[in-house]
């Protein structure tokens, strides 16, 4: 397991690696996000929170995940055109990926390890589980789906203001 969230590269939706060494010193929100959930909503608010605060230091990445109730079907280009089309997203929006199972995500392996759900529990349990690390690397919190992305605007600007 690695020691760090710097330890990953992970790839874009259109197809691009991405060193998370390169993002030291910037506030991450990673999400697993689904186009056809009733939380997807949730991409206003994070496109929201990415054009307040990515000048300060935010980087907001979505990992698109199809593992609950196959709420993300498509291809990369039906996720990027669903979210530039809905959402005008601007935020860094990655690679499909599972989140829970045999196939988890490396750096999913580490996040569910650096925080915990609920009970402490490790596994996600649906769409929209939000991650906040800070600028140095560590995981500060885990976030459950229901938890609106304007909801951790102070969790946000205390990171930043570090």
């Amino acid at each position: 397991m690695a020691g760090s969230i710097y330890d990953f590269t992970v790839t874009t939706l259109n197809g691009n690696a991405l060193d998370l060494a390169s993002l030291k010193g910037q506030v991450l929100l990673i999400v697993n996000t689904a186009s056809q959930c009733s939380f997807t909503p949730q991409y206003k608010e994070l496109e929201e929170l990415h054009r307040v605060y990515a000048a300060q230091g935010l980087k907001v990445m979505a990992f698109p995940c199809n593992q609950f109730g196959q709420q993300e079907p498509g291809n990369a280009t039906d996720v990027g055109d669903f979210c530039e089309l809905n959402y005008q997203t601007t935020f860094t929006l990655c690679d499909k990926i599972d989140v829970n199972g045999a196939n988890t995500a490396p750096l999913y392996q580490f996040l569910k390890q650096q925080k915990t759900g609920i009970f402490g529990t490790r596994a996600i349990k649906w769409n929209f589980t939000k991650f906040l690390v800070a600028k140095d690397g560590r995981v500060l919190k885990r976030y459950s789906p229901t938890t609106k992305p304007l909801a951790i605007k102070k969790d946000i600007e205390a990171a930043l203001a570090v």
